[in-house]
């Protein structure tokens, strides 16, 4: 459980004069959340190497532990436009450009704060003003006269920060700075998680299609030869019409899987910082992809050290500490100094010279005394604290179970991928007997295509479980939550 360290009494004199020879601020002091008491992600071990298969994207990954994540993973993917796509988007995306902007706007909010709260505030005033002055309201005798008088000074203004207010506000707002600063770590890896992934899906359906067309194109043959057996008298109709629907079923899975292509398209575009239509988009294929071998697993002490989003979550809950010891700042007094000093004349020429030198110099302490609003301000203060509280655990527990899931499905589609090379091996074998066969005319022209639609059907299968396994690898690093931005900046 999270909870503010210590509150302030309200034995004020006392705690005043301690407060202030030791320049600490009221409220308590934020300290960091403890990590996870937990060793791993998962009830059960996880596989330390997934399972292989011979052929394309069949290499077995190492998932070892490792102290921090690979900031630049997505080189490891082998794919030299992936590598040109994401840079390009790092410099162009607009998404990026917002979340620079809006730090911008963090740290010059935190420099305007400091600037009026740290320092003396020094002001220069020049005026004139014309006025009419009657002895008789005096009691005195004379006509009325009129006059111009005209002032010049300057005035300094200073609140000693006795309860800390400043300090925490300021220290609220730097927490803010780091939450912006954060969220500019994660949109970076989203982005390039996204990009990634809209690569590889985009490469998985392209070769969906292929084997899909040449499955419709084996269809279609098989189709011609029931019609020449029914010309010959040697099929049916109903043989025909049966064919006729495999062929429309096949051909009718190819528009979806091309307008999920074409979404790719547009959606790496977008990313980019680009219009759809600006150029032609690059043609991923599986081919250009490789599996990273090793993935470097952070313990979960060290994940949420190291995620923009628990790291984000973090700050807001640091924000929201120091808004508290803000709002138990203000329940106690303020001391508040001031120092005029001006000149005073009838004429311009004289406002600098002769004129009437005038001063002042006042301090003021004030002490709240019945200000209900107060009280309800430092309850709110608290709410919202143990809100950010509750945020962050939320998160926390959230990003486990995405290291979870991604975990297991490491190890279950490089299973899956190893099952099905064995069944495509077998069909490779059937087709190859089947081929033979036919070579000898102890097989029909039906039985070939027969065998080669299986083997199509098994490479389609196998082509879903090499996206996976890439899309898993992919899942994985973002999980990890590899980033790295220059330092915010703020204190």
């Amino acid at each position: 459980m999270i909870k503010p360290l210590h509150r302030v009494g309200h034995c004020w004199p006392a705690w005043l004069v301690a407060l202030t020879l030791s320049g600490c601020a009221a409220g308590p002091d934020f300290q960091r959340p403890a990590p996870p008491d937990i060793a791993g992600y998962l009830a059960a071990p996880h596989a330390a190497i997934t399972a292989s298969a011979p052929g394309m994207l069949g290499k077995a990954q190492t998932i070892a532990a490792a102290t921090r994540a690979d900031s630049c993973w997505w080189q490891n993917l082998g794919s030299a436009a992936l590598n040109e796509l994401i840079d390009e988007a790092l410099a162009a995306s607009p998404t990026l450009e917002a979340a620079q902007a809006t730090l911008r706007q963090a740290r010059e909010q935190y420099a305007a704060r400091a600037g009026d709260t740290r320092y003396p505030q020094l002001e220069g005033t020049l005026g004139a003003r014309r006025q009419r002055f009657n002895p008789g309201s005096m009691g005195q005798t004379g006509q009325a006269r009129e006059f111009s008088v005209f002032e010049a000074g300057v005035t300094v203004g200073y609140r000693f920060d006795l309860a800390g207010s400043n300090r925490r506000m300021l220290e609220a707002l730097a927490a803010r700075g780091d939450y912006q600063h954060h969220r500019l770590e994660g949109a970076r890896l989203t982005l390039v998680a996204d990009i990634a992934t809209a690569a590889i899906t985009r490469a998985g359906l392209a070769a969906q299609i292929d084997i899909l067309e040449t499955l419709e194109r084996y269809e279609q043959k098989r189709l011609a030869l029931i019609r020449q057996r029914l010309s010959l008298g040697q099929a049916a109709k109903d043989e025909v019409a049966g064919r006729q629907t495999r062929v429309a079923q096949t051909g009718a899975m190819l528009p979806p899987l091309r307008q999920q292509l074409q979404q790719q398209d547009h959606r790496l575009a977008t990313l980019a910082g680009r219009a759809p239509g600006a150029q032609r988009p690059h043609p991923f294929t599986l081919a250009e992809f490789d599996l990273p071998s090793n993935l470097p697993l952070l313990v979960p002490s060290a994940l949420v050290r190291g995620r923009p989003d628990i790291l984000a979550a973090e700050a807001l809950l640091h924000a929201a500490n120091a808004e508290y010891g803000a709002a138990v700042a203000n329940l106690y007094p303020q001391l508040d100094l001031s120092a005029d000093l001006g000149s005073q004349a009838l004429t311009t020429g004289a406002l600098f010279g002769s004129g009437s030198l005038i001063w002042s110099l006042a301090g003021q302490l004030t002490q709240p005394l019945f200000k209900p609003g107060l009280a309800a301000e430092k309850r709110a203060a608290l709410a919202g604290f143990e809100a950010a509280r509750a945020n962050y655990e939320a998160v926390v527990l959230e990003a486990l179970r995405q290291v979870a899931d991604v975990l297991r499905a490491l190890e279950n589609d490089a299973r899956q991928l190893a099952s099905l090379s064995v069944a495509n091996a077998a069909a490779e074998q059937s087709l190859e007997i089947a081929r033979q066969r036919t070579l000898l005319g102890a097989a029909a022209d039906d039985e070939l295509l027969a065998a080669r639609q299986q083997a199509q059907q098994t490479q389609l299968d196998m082509i879903q479980a090499r996206t996976a396994r890439l899309l898993d690898s992919v899942a994985f690093c973002q999980a990890m939550g590899a980033a790295e931005l220059p330092a915010s900046g703020l204190p």
